[in-house]
């Protein structure tokens, strides 16, 4: 019996009585409709070889090739075809097998939680003080600081399995660690429920099977190596899904008009240094400021130091990811209803207050999409839909985790041009000073000259810092306006959502 052996991929081996056949380069399976390979044939006992690439499914070729053996080996034609048509057979065969292997190779991986694996992570779900525990379990999985963004990160990344799903935006200077924020915190999330992306061409999005990116976490390392992508992602977070008409001709050359669409709703969340030139996706996204203090600093290092010392207890940080996955797959989909969404404000200070109320609001409904093993399921009375409610209680740990937010949206200057700010207000403060020089700055926080004249000018224009003349001779002196201005920003947004909540606790009285 004839058999077909593949041992190395790049020679397959076929023997006969009379034949002996290699085939060069092993095959190719991504065109069906055709079998081309390079086949080395040689008669046994006969050191005389040909070799000849060919389609095995073109008969006129194959037919050809056939007498070309016969002639060139002197071996009988009926002989040959026979042997063609086996081996065309086995190759068929072994095509199949590969390709299976690779389908198999290329479908997510999902695991299976046993029952009690599965009791263990509902018994998480359903204990108090739920989200503190959690940020604990992130620390405990090598996410160092970052106290508020990994906790809000991570709830971010958990609203990919509402219908609404929540997206963020990791900012920062170069080298703080916003991708290393993402990846780490992407990491308690199932290989099978997320999607990263490094570079991406534009029409490549369109490609996706229809459902493959439904209720997926979409990951972009680095918002700038994937420009041409940003178009279609805007488009999945607003509309929830994509369409690309192109032109497609048919096996009978007949040319025809195709829909590709992509559904979703998705998750999205990238990183960036700059954050005005992705506005639209910005007002898209929660904006996550990195934390650059001095105090993260060390936090860092020391754990880096630690890592390198051999004294981090790996183990440990593998369980605690471990069941933080597990966690996500235990959260089954279920609408949420807000009972309590009317008496829910924003304060006045907050730009573009409309996009920004819906995100509010979704997050709420993240916190307690969460909690779902902690609510009691009801029931429309109407559609029979099952749906759990908010409570006062998630919409407080949201205002908690959201106010820093509010902030960010409420300010009239970049992100990186407030960093700047506060360190500014912290060192005139220790200096007890109130005025200052631009070379003084640049020496004492080692700021660039261009960075430094790009943070001022924008100070400048919307009044936070003036110019005040020094003593005859010397350079411009600059002095910040409003040293307490930030802190009022932040009372007042703190003040509007504890009105809330007051309200809310008022309305629902006996």
């Amino acid at each position: 019996m004839n058999n077909l052996d593949t041992t190395n991929q790049n020679n397959y081996s076929y023997d006969t009585k009379h034949l002996e056949i290699h085939v060069l380069g092993g095959l190719k399976i991504n065109k069906l409709e055709s079998l081309r390979v390079t086949l080395a044939i040689t008669k046994v006992k006969n050191t005389n070889t040909l070799r000849h690439s060919i389609d095995l499914y073109n008969d006129n070729q194959v037919e050809k090739f056939v007498r070309r053996i016969a002639e060139r080996l002197e071996i009988g034609t009926s002989i040959t075809r026979k042997v063609l048509q086996e081996l065309t057979k086995e190759l068929e065969n072994y095509r199949f097998i590969l390709l299976d292997k690779q389908q198999q190779a290329a479908a997510p991986k999902f695991k299976t939680l046993n029952a009690s694996e599965e009791k263990r992570d509902i018994d998480f779900l359903k204990k108090g003080k739920l989200l503190s525990r959690t940020n604990e379990y992130i620390g405990k999985s090598g996410v160092i600081g970052e106290i508020n963004n990994r906790l809000l990160m991570y709830l971010i990344f958990t609203s990919r399995k509402t219908n609404n799903p929540l997206h963020c935006i990791s900012l920062g200077s170069s080298g703080v660690g916003k991708t290393h924020l993402q990846s780490k915190v992407a990491e308690l999330i199932p290989e099978e429920d997320k999607v990263e992306i490094t570079v991406l061409s534009a029409n490549a999005f369109y490609y996706f099977n229809r459902t493959e990116l439904q209720h997926k976490l979409i990951l972009i390392e680095d918002l700038d190596g994937a420009e041409s992508v940003l178009y279609p992602l805007r488009e999945l977070q607003s509309k929830k899904r994509i369409t690309k008409t192109v032109v497609h001709k048919d096996s009978k050359g007949t040319t025809k008009t195709i829909h590709l669409t992509v559904e979703g709703p998705v998750s999205v969340a990238g990183c960036t240094t700059q954050e005005s030139v992705y506005e639209d996706n910005s007002n898209r996204s929660f904006l996550l400021y990195i934390d650059e203090s001095e105090e993260q600093d060390n936090r860092i290092m020391n754990y880096q130091r630690k890592a390198s010392a051999g004294k981090l207890n790996e183990q440990e940080q593998l369980a605690a990811a471990s069941i933080l996955q597990n966690i996500q797959r235990v959260l089954k989909p279920i609408k949420v209803i807000n009972p309590f969404a009317e008496h829910l404000t924003l304060p006045k200070s907050v730009f573009k207050p409309r996009r920004t109320n819906s995100h509010y609001l979704q997050f709420i409904e993240a916190i307690t999409f969460y909690k779902q093993y902690q609510r009691e399921k009801q029931y429309d009375k109407e559609t029979g839909e099952e749906y759990i409610e908010t409570t006062i209680e998630d919409i407080q740990e949201a205002n908690e985790i959201i106010t820093e937010v509010l902030l960010r949206k409420s300010d009239t200057i970049t992100g990186a041009c407030r960093n700047y700010l506060e360190k500014l207000k912290r060192y005139l403060f220790i200096e007890n000073q109130t005025t200052y020089t631009s070379t003084e700055i640049r020496r004492n926080l080692r700021i660039k000259e261009t960075t430094l004249r790009r943070y001022h000018k924008q100070l400048l224009e919307e009044g936070y810092i003036k110019k005040v003349k020094g003593k005859k001779g010397q350079m411009y002196h600059y002095e910040i306006t409003d040293l307490q201005e930030y802190t009022n920003l932040k009372e007042q947004i703190s003040i509007v959502l504890q009105n809330c909540i007051s309200q809310i606790n008022l309305a629902t009285s006996p």
